[in-house]
Formats: C-alpha cells, structure tokens, sequence
C-alpha cells in the first residue's frame, strides 16, 4: 500500500462490477445459442481480465510514481517470497481436501473419492480447461492484488479488508451461474444449495489468499500460483459436492485458527512490509523519495 496516494476502491469495484457483468450476461445469453456457440467465450474472457484491465489503468493512469513503482516490484520481485512460507503454501490445499474427504466418510462419503478424477467437472468449450483456470488466476490476481486488496486495506483493517474483498470477490462470480456448461451452472443445476456453498466457500478462501499473498510480501506471483494451486486442488479428485461443502468448514476452521494466531497483524492496518524493502533491482526509490 502506497501512503502517498488515495485509493479509490469504490470507482474500482464499480467499475469492475459493471463491466464484467455486462460481459458475462452477454456471454450467458451466446451461451446457449447454437449457431453462435463459440462467441460466448470470447464474451467470458473479456469479463475475466476485467479487474486486469481496470486496476492497470488506475495504476497508470494515477500519476503516481511510488504507486506504479510499488506494482512492478510486487509483480517482477521474487525475493519478497518467503522461503519459509512454501510447505505450507504448497501442502495447506491438498491437506484440506485430504481432511475433506476423511471427514465426509461417516457421513455416507465414498472412499472412491481419493481417485484422481477422469476429467474436469465442467467445460470451457475451444478453451482447455487447464488453461482457462490458469488464465482465471493470473487475471484475477493481477487485478485483485494489483490494486483491489490495498484499495480496501487503505481504509480497514487486514481483517475487515479480506472479509469486505472476499464477499465483493465472491458476489462478481455470480453471472456465471448463467453460463452453459460452466462450473456454477452445473452445480446450481444439480442442487441449488451447493451453488450456495460455492459462493459462501470462495469468502474464507479469499481470506487465505490475502493472507498468503501478506506473509509474501504481497507477491503479486504468489497469489496467482496459491489460487491456481486451489483451483486444481478442487478438480484433480472424485470429490463430490457433499464434501467440498464440508471443505468450506474445513478452511473457515484453519482461517479462525490462522486469525487468532496472527491477530496482530489481521487487526493492524499498518502494512508489515516497510515499501523500500526488498525492492527489485531497477524499482529503487529516489533518495529524495524515501521518508
């Protein structure tokens, strides 16, 4: 976070918001006419670098050089990861899901569910689904970590501006329980209450997310492998919608715990990574800047 400059976060959600849904509404309607089958999904990718595109041009456009100078060094400074920081960044997803699973066995859940699974669970059409979940991270977080996230914590607290982000995150996937063959459109299909849980689930995720990207010095890479890394995590097992249910209680449960340990910096709003701190080479303050 910049304190040199005042953040906008209500032009940006706005904007961001209204862009990306005229988008994806459009793309719901294509969607499902056949003779324009493969339009829908060029009306998907626009509203996916939506928050990409926006949050780059409040950057650049912003006239601030510490700002833009501060998003490169976030984006290119791979120093800001903390080495100390990857078992758990590597192993927290597959351990819930693990857990997940276990869980879910007395309540009827089958041990089937340990398999890797044949396929993903939902189709992007032309686009490979490996890629089209790559894109997904790499977009979202260069726009949600690129300017998002600090446009909030500017005004509250690590805590109040994950939860505020998670629930503003959560509610922009919405268009996508319209979209033919889409992941939300299938589970909304197959049971209303799970599409419910995938909205309330992503709250807790963004939460972990944040807080990954904030112990890595907010690494703007680091978000994008960990929320590429949950999205695999969610296909890559026969885990039946039952159990990914109980897997958001598993992750609100590590959150509470990961807040109560760390509650010092998730109520603090002073950020725990000074800005002329493991600067890349080339995004060094001026001496004149430095204060």
């Amino acid at each position: 976070m910049v304190s040199d400059y005042r953040y906008k976060p209500q032009v940006y959600f706005a904007a961001t918001f209204i862009v990306t849904y005229a988008f994806w509404f459009a793309g719901a309607y294509l969607s499902f006419q056949d003779d324009k089958n493969g339009l829908y999904l060029l009306f998907m990718l626009l509203g996916l670098v939506v928050p990409f595109l926006i949050s780059h041009f409040m950057i650049f456009t912003s006239k601030n050089s510490n700002l833009k100078r501060e998003f490169i060094n976030r984006l290119i400074n791979l120093r800001l990861i903390k080495p100390r920081m990857l078992p758990l960044f590597f192993l927290i997803m597959p351990i819930t899901v693990i857990i997940s699973i276990l869980l879910s066995l007395p309540f009827g859940g089958s041990i089937s569910q340990f398999q890797l699974a044949n396929g993903f669970s939902f189709s992007t059409g032309s686009v490979p689904v490996l890629i089209f979940l790559m894109l997904t991270a790499c977009f979202e977080e260069l726009g949600w970590r690129g300017y998002a996230f600090d446009s909030l914590q500017s005004r509250y607290t690590y805590f109040m501006a994950s939860v505020i982000f998670s629930i503003l995150w959560s509610l922009w996937h919405f268009p996508l329980i319209f979209v033919n063959n889409f992941y939300q459109y299938e589970i909304y299909h197959e049971n209303i209450w799970y599409a419910v849980n995938f909205f309330v689930g992503i709250i807790p995720m963004g939460v972990f997310v944040s807080w990954i990207c904030i112990k890595n010095g907010k690494s703007i890479p680091t978000a994008i492998l960990f929320h590429f890394i949950i999205n695999i995590c969610q296909e890559a097992l026969n885990m039946t919608q039952t159990t990914k249910c109980i897997e958001t209680l598993v992750i609100t449960v590590i959150i509470a715990i990961i807040i109560v340990l760390d509650k010092e910096m998730f109520f603090s709003k002073v950020s725990p990574i000074p800005e002329t701190q493991n600067l890349a080479p080339g995004t060094q303050k001026p001496v004149s800047e430095a204060h």
